[in-house]
């Protein structure tokens, strides 16, 4: 009865994000685990895997030194709490930058072990014909420009994309290319409202904002930070939970607790079975 019901539920597919271009605005948000994905299926049309959960979850202080094994488990888990939203995950750095082939058996794997519906790549410049040659052979792409995580390292830090014409015109290009190349939907990080607004305008496939104005066709935000689990977020997170300090003053009161023995009670203990009377 239980695996009936759960064949009933229809995940959302890319040709349904794909659709949803000039409508009802797209909700997304990052998952990395099982409970956290059963949470926010219900209210999510797409849960992306990050590649931002080497930050959030293993305290990395970038992105680039995450792996593909890492993106696999954690796709799996939040494979396992969804039903209902579309899970797409984040190809690590070096996993598809270089020769198409082995961009495409990277995918593959990804897919075929975590059963996930598509991946995300950053599309750099020279990405749109692996994007291309991906879509082909049957893997949904979501693409990503602006502001990319993966060239921190080159771009010295986190910095917003576009305020210059020269820049503006690069991403305006890429996020073209990307588009025309199969992508079935565009994530736009870091960029001006003017510019946000003209790539929407521009290309016929879905935006996902981060940090990119409400122009966009829809929003993605890193969940841990919209739910205020760390003291700093950046200028674009608007902060909907303060679990930073909900979960301070649940542990400190569970110590309280602990060293004033109030923890565990009799409620919380177990007790030898009386013996039953003659």
């Amino acid at each position: 009865m239980s695996s009936q019901k759960q064949e009933a539920v229809k995940r959302i597919t890319a040709p349904d994000i794909r659709a949803r271009k000039g409508g009802e605005p797209i909700v997304c948000l990052t998952a990395y685990d099982s409970p956290t994905a059963a949470l926010l299926d219900d209210h999510c049309d797409l849960l992306l895997v990050g590649d931002s959960v080497g930050m959030v979850v293993h305290g990395m202080p970038n992105t680039v030194g995450v792996t593909l094994e890492m993106m696999i488990l954690h796709g799996q888990a939040v494979m396992r709490g969804s039903k209902r939203a579309m899970v797409v995950i984040d190809m690590p750095f070096g996993s598809y930058e270089g020769a198409k082939e082995q961009a495409y058996q990277n995918c593959a794997r990804v897919m075929k072990e975590t059963g996930a519906q598509g991946v995300k790549v950053e599309s750099g410049p020279t990405v749109a014909e692996t994007i291309a040659y991906l879509v082909q052979r049957g893997i949904p792409v979501m693409g990503h420009v602006g502001l990319r995580p993966q060239a921190v390292l080159t771009d010295g830090a986190f910095k917003a994309k576009g305020r210059t014409d020269e820049e503006r015109l690069r991403v305006m290009s890429e996020a073209e290319a990307t588009a025309d190349a199969g992508a079935f939907c565009v994530v736009i990080e870091g960029v001006a409202e003017g510019l946000a607004r003209d790539i929407t305008e521009a290309i016929d496939k879905p935006t996902i904002g981060i940090g990119a104005s409400s122009a966009c066709d829809g929003q993605i935000l890193v969940t841990p930070d919209m739910l205020g689990l760390f003291d700093w977020t950046p200028k674009f997170v608007r902060k909907y939970a303060d679990m930073r300090g909900d979960i301070d003053r649940a542990v400190a009161a569970y110590a309280a607790d602990v060293k004033a023995r109030r923890f565990p009670a009799e409620v919380e203990t177990y007790f030898s079975k009386k013996p039953a009377t003659p």
